[in-house]
């Protein structure tokens, strides 16, 4: 049976009018009655006419010729009438967003690929990352200026030159984390180099991994093995435009190699100006050893023009002939004419300052082959050169605090370089397989021409020191005084042997040696601080940087030849 509610619908005219019907709704039947009205009040009719708007097709509006569409000549109005500063804006934005775009994903791939720079090793640490042999370093976490290991007694010193004034440490490296390695990108400080000492005809090809630490000391070690299609294998470790310092001292503890009495090895510890890098010939040529300000004969090939001055054509190296210099003039001097390429900077007449990477050795070990007594020698290396090589080495110019262990090197010079050099016995202990003890080596200098100075420290004492009135003018050879270095000098640290050096005893040379560095400090006067190796007043970094290669290729041996590249011209010479 169907119970369902009955709805009854009543039209009232057009419209519904009320709901007769809905007993099952829990509304009251006045509520119903109410809502049932509303469609009456609000409905419209179904004829449009009655609405009470016009509705006619034929009525214009003022919109109407933008909405209908007319082939009527004028029928649209002109093209600026519906542009606005709004529209404008729009468009930009939507343009300049397609550009920006662009340059995005196409421009900026282009522009990187070409204009990328290449990314080296030098003067950095790729910390946590790959070095240049694609080794994994040890991050020692200790990167300063002054290592963190460095005893708080030893941050101040005394001048060893006068004994009063206060050095304080600039620098330090106490080598006492094992394990360190100085592959290119390994330290932020030092670099091993990979390559043949040519130069010099060493016997050994220097490695990078003959350079370590162990036992709180730098080990170089010196070893018989087969290599680049040589018999030994040595170390060479430098600072190069990483750490330079300009005056003060530089103070090492060494634990000489091998024995005290047999000949042969070469242990070196130096500086030189880092305008030059020492195993990369093109970088040194011109500049090693120069250390010279002055535009006159000394800054030419072979300290002459026609065969004058004629003392610079005799009396000198034996193996050339007697010349005096077999150098090929100073290829950054004075006398470099405007306009040519120079690191600068000038002086307040427009002539350049002249530039070089000059040489200072901490000391080069040797056994004397007739006494077999163990020495040091320790020099500094000049250019242009005296006639006969010989300085004015009087009482005041040349001091020696103790001549029973201390007497003048019987090298004085050669074609290629001029040498203040001295030569004093060590402490005989103090080698790898003689004692075993280290001992304290170092030289102290001030920059200049009047009172410029360099004293050596050997067994922890100073040696000798040379004035720099020794290195006046020589009016023979026409050239003037050449100051005590101003450029910024980098550190360097080697192993190796060579017959230039002296005789080699192969026989009875024991291998592997090693030369043991306990530490390595760079003191300066207070009011005196200069490190950085491109200071103001001796820049360095544009000139390496424009010719890197020469300062990165082991195989340029000259500017010219090799490297292809122009020798400056020289006002002297009326090249200008």
């Amino acid at each position: 049976m169907d119970c369902r509610p009955e709805l009854k619908l009543h039209r009232d005219s057009d419209g519904w009018t009320d709901l007769s019907s809905f007993d099952s709704t829990p509304y009251p039947v006045g509520a119903r009655s109410s809502l049932a009205t509303i469609s009456s009040k609000y409905s419209l009719s179904p004829d449009p006419r009655h609405w009470g708007s016009a509705i006619s097709p034929d009525l214009a509006e003022s919109d109407d010729e933008l909405l209908i569409p007319s082939t009527k000549p004028g029928a649209f109005r002109k093209a600026q009438d519906s542009f606005s500063l709004r529209g404008v804006g729009n468009l930009g934005c939507l343009v300049t967003l397609l550009v920006g775009l662009m340059i995005l994903f196409i421009g900026y791939p282009i522009i990187t690929f070409y204009n990328n720079a290449k990314l080296t090793n030098l003067g950095g640490s790729n910390l946590g990352g790959i070095n240049g042999t694609g080794q994994v370093p040890q991050s020692i976490g200790n990167f300063g200026l002054i290592d963190q290991d460095t005893p708080k007694d030893v941050f101040t010193k005394l001048s060893w030159a006068d004994g009063k004034t206060e050095m304080q440490l600039v620098f330090s490296d106490e080598f006492n984390t094992d394990g360190r390695t100085f592959y290119p990108g390994d330290d932020p400080y030092w670099e091993a180099v990979d390559l043949h000492y040519w130069a010099t005809n060493n016997l050994e090809w220097y490695d990078p991994e003959a350079v370590t630490t162990e036992g709180g000391s730098l080990v170089i070690t010196l070893s018989q093995k087969q290599t680049h299609d040589l018999n030994y294998e040595g170390g060479m470790i430098t600072s190069w435009n990483k750490f330079c310092f300009t005056g003060g001292i530089l103070e090492t503890s060494v634990q000489l190699p091998g024995a005290n009495n047999v000949l042969g090895l070469w242990p070196a510890i130096w500086a030189m100006g880092n305008l030059g890098r020492a195993g990369y010939g093109a970088s040194l040529e011109g500049v090693w050893p120069y250390t010279y300000d002055t535009c006159d004969v000394g800054t030419v090939a072979n300290q002459t023009v026609n065969g004058q001055p004629v003392a610079a054509t005799v009396n000198g190296d034996k193996g050339k002939g007697g010349v005096l210099s077999y150098l090929p003039g100073q290829r950054l001097s004075r006398c470099t004419c405007s306009g040519e390429n120079h690191p600068g900077p000038q002086h307040k007449d427009g002539t350049f300052v002249g530039r070089a990477a000059p040489e200072i050795d901490v000391f080069e070990a040797q056994i004397n082959h007739v006494t077999l007594i163990s020495q040091v020698s320790q020099s500094a290396q000049w250019a242009p050169f005296n006639a006969g090589y010989d300085w004015l080495n009087t009482t005041d110019n040349m001091i020696i605090v103790d001549p029973s262990i201390t007497h003048q090197n019987t090298f004085i010079g050669s074609g290629t370089q001029q040498a203040t050099s001295l030569v004093t016995s060590t402490n005989a202990n103090c080698y790898e397989l003689s004692g075993g003890c280290y001992s304290v080596y170092g030289f102290e200098y001030k920059t200049g021409f009047d009172d410029g100075y360099i004293s050596w420290i050997s067994s922890n004492a100073v040696a000798w020191t040379l004035k720099a009135a020794g290195m006046g003018p020589d009016p023979s050879v026409q050239i003037s005084a050449r100051p005590v270095t101003q450029e910024p000098m980098y550190l360097i640290a080697n192993l190796g042997m060579s017959t230039n050096f002296g005789h080699v005893d192969l026989e009875h040379l024991t291998f592997p040696a090693h030369m043991r560095i306990d530490y390595i400090r760079v003191y300066q006067p207070s009011n005196a601080v200069n490190v950085g190796c491109d200071p103001p007043g001796f820049p360095t970094k544009d000139y390496i940087n424009k010719y890197l290669e020469a300062y990165t290729n082991p195989n340029l041996t000259t500017w010219v030849d090799d490297y292809k590249q122009t020798w400056p011209k020289n006002s002297f010479l009326g090249q200008c």
